[in-house]
């Protein structure tokens, strides 16, 4: 069954390593802490070309970076909402599908999802996927807060009287505004991709509520305050979560890290592989893209990072106890109470700026 897909990617990769004989680089900007070891390496022994590896820890700063024009990037990765209003400003050029073979892994029921962010996958494909949910310090939270606890809601956050439990111990969310929003919005009951101005307002005044008991908005430290136990709950991305808790494992200081998708529900995010409309070297960059979608490559980037990846061919090859994870791949009862994030409008971006800093600076 997968012969010819396998000869169909060696044969695609020996056509794009002809086609770059030219263009020797590709330019790369992803997420931190969000490739494997070695995938790089195995990229441009498998193509020759080599890479240039960059690292972001936000949707805004790639947006940014892409305004702002001549990135010299060749790949970037930013989440599908974002990348949503991203394309008709034309910051992405459309894919050229002949060059990408191995689109046909993609599982179809991913695509159908973030076929919302990009109709016919014209522009970008799925690189990973995952949630934004709460990790924890176990021993810190179950110190304070016992057994019975609140360990599967968002209340460990939202609930004033619980994050003020826990201010001493250290809390930290995203510095990202249309996720934290979108969770307070869904925790009250609300349309989490509201743009109503009164639902902004309710959002706000829960989060300023819980305000005084944050200690850090970040989207990256967390993972090594949570494995150094220096922080006890984290708003993150799921596999940040798991990358913290497999440090604080192989550190051997007793620090143990959970991750929870709360019961009220959460975001669901795919990160999306696209080419800028500027992009020195497109030939590479679909030739790596190709790389990423191959199925062991794409099963060794999860096995590493703990990120569920999209390529249905990939599922043999991820381990057994990533795949079987409910909180890496959810169940459908999970799954249908996630909720996927929708591109914000102009206008409402600026009311969320102004609302964001506002909480932020607790004034």
């Amino acid at each position: 069954m997968h012969k010819p897909l396998i000869f169909l990617s060696v044969t695609a990769t020996l056509m794009a390593t002809a086609a770059v004989a030219q263009a020797q680089t590709v330019n790369i900007y992803n997420w931190s802490d969000y490739i494997a070891e070695d995938t790089l390496e195995k990229f441009t022994a498998e193509t020759s070309i080599a890479t240039n590896y960059d690292v972001f820890d936000s949707n805004e700063i790639v947006e940014a970076r892409l305004l702002a024009g001549s990135s010299g990037y060749d790949v970037v990765v930013p989440s599908g909402f974002f990348l949503e209003r991203q394309i008709p400003i034309g910051l992405f050029q459309t894919l050229d599908k002949s060059k990408l073979p191995n689109i046909e892994n993609l599982d179809p029921a991913i695509m159908a999802i973030v076929e919302a962010h990009d109709p016919g996958a014209e522009y970008a494909v799925p690189y990973m996927w995952g949630t934004t949910g709460i990790g924890y310090n176990v021993g810190m939270i179950t110190e304070r807060l016992g057994e019975d606890g609140p360990l599967e809601s968002w209340d460990l956050l939202f609930d004033p009287e619980t994050a003020a439990q826990l201010a001493d111990c250290g809390i930290s969310v995203l510095d990202a505004p249309v996720e934290m929003v979108a969770a307070a919005l869904n925790y009250l009951g609300l349309d989490p991709n509201s743009e109503a101005p009164e639902d902004l307002e309710q959002a706000e005044q829960l989060i300023g509520s819980i305000r005084p008991h944050i200690r850090s908005f970040h989207s990256s430290q967390y993972i090594s305050d949570l494995a150094n136990g220096e922080i006890c709950l984290a708003v993150g991305y799921s596999g940040d979560i798991f990358i913290a808790a497999d440090r604080a494992a192989e550190a051997g200081q007793g620090v143990e890290i959970a991750y929870v998708i709360p019961e009220e529900g959460a975001s669901i995010w795919f990160d999306m592989m696209a080419v800028p409309a500027d992009a020195p070297n497109p030939d590479a960059a679909h030739a790596f893209i190709n790389f990423i979608l191959e199925p062991q490559v794409a099963a060794d980037i999860t096995n590493y990072v703990w990120y569920a990846n999209p390529n249905a061919a990939a599922d043999e090859f991820v381990d057994p106890e990533v795949l079987g994870d409910p909180a890496i791949y959810p169940t459908e009862e999970v799954m249908a109470n996630l909720f996927p994030l929708k591109a914000r409008s102009p206008s409402y971006d600026r009311l969320l700026t102004r609302a964001w800093t506002r909480i932020k600076t607790g004034v």
